[in-house]
């Protein structure tokens, strides 16, 4: 650790806390991560197991590094790359009634995406993505970080937790319980951050499951045997759900001034049956990124 200048605190959640540092050998700035012990367990934290193995094998130009790791009096630090901001602090510090660079929001959309599609081909599930954990730097590049709740996934499916992804970003299977769920909850969840970059609004804002679940179904219209097979079969499905009929994603994206081969990407992303849900090689090769390269 004598390596390691520490500079400021910049982060702290459940995992630990991250702290800006200098790397007295290389004169570079790195992200160092203090991972939190859990009280009255031994050994090192599930979170901190998944998130090394997974960041030694994930190597991508829109996903973080990870340079080193190191046990320091019982404590373990991940030495990461170093990006100045998150999505979300950007957003955030953006000007009242200011929104994104639409070519900004195009670039940072095809930089995720990119990103998740790498992990998918490795069958590598995110399952936290936010705008929290999407990392930018001064340069237009946008990478993701957190792989702290990611797992490998393997066909056939095995059931997963559903103590995953921010409230706001949970993808209904998850929320309505289906045990077997695979990626197409990451292509929600990017769903989401792209309608909160390109409207400065995050699209479903949630204070408990049951009201994320309302929330999407008076966006959507609640789900059906019809737009859904084999919804009602969910764990948490309720034939006692308020009915709402209509799907007002395309008239609200147009009414917030996005052309219409954002509305169509959205569309195509934000759908209740996960097999019809956009893959992330779909996304890529929708005519969004080729509208906006020449806009």
């Amino acid at each position: 650790m004598e390596q390691y200048v520490k500079q400021e605190k910049i982060g702290e959640g459940s995992y630990g806390v991250v702290y800006k540092a200098l790397n007295r050998l290389t004169g570079k700035i790195v992200a160092l991560k203090r991972v939190r012990r859990i009280a009255g367990e031994e050994g090192m934290p599930a979170t901190a197991i998944r998130e090394i193995s997974l960041l030694k094998e994930l190597k991508h130009p829109n996903i973080v590094a990870l340079q080193d790791v190191l046990m320091v009096d019982s404590s373990i630090y991940l030495i990461l790359e170093y990006l100045s901001m998150d999505l979300r602090q950007y957003i955030n510090a953006l000007p009242t009634n200011q929104l994104m660079d639409t070519k900004l929001v195009c670039s940072y959309l095809y930089q995720m995406t990119s990103a998740i599609l790498y992990c998918h081909r490795r069958r590598v599930m995110h399952r936290d993505l936010t705008p929290q954990n999407l990392l930018i730097d001064s340069h237009g590049h946008i990478k993701v970080a957190d792989f702290g709740l990611s797992c490998y996934f393997q066909v056939p499916l095995r059931a997963l937790t559903h103590e995953v992804v921010t409230l706001w970003y949970r993808a209904p299977e998850i929320l309505m319980g289906c045990p077997r769920y695979a990626c197409p909850v990451d292509i929600w969840s990017i769903g989401c951050i792209f309608f909160e970059m390109a409207t400065g609004k995050p699209l479903f804002q949630g204070d408990s499951e049951i009201d994320q679940l309302f929330r999407i179904f008076h966006m959507l219209g609640t789900p059906t045997e019809a737009n859904w097979p084999g919804v009602s079969a969910l764990p948490d499905f309720k034939s006692t759900f308020p009915n709402w009929t209509n799907n007002k994603i395309n008239q609200l994206m147009t009414s917030l001034g996005c052309n219409n081969s954002a509305v169509d990407l959205l569309a195509g992303i934000m759908v209740y049956e996960p097999a019809r849900r956009l893959s992330a090689e779909q996304i890529l090769e929708h005519a969004y990124f080729k509208d906006n390269a020449s806009a």
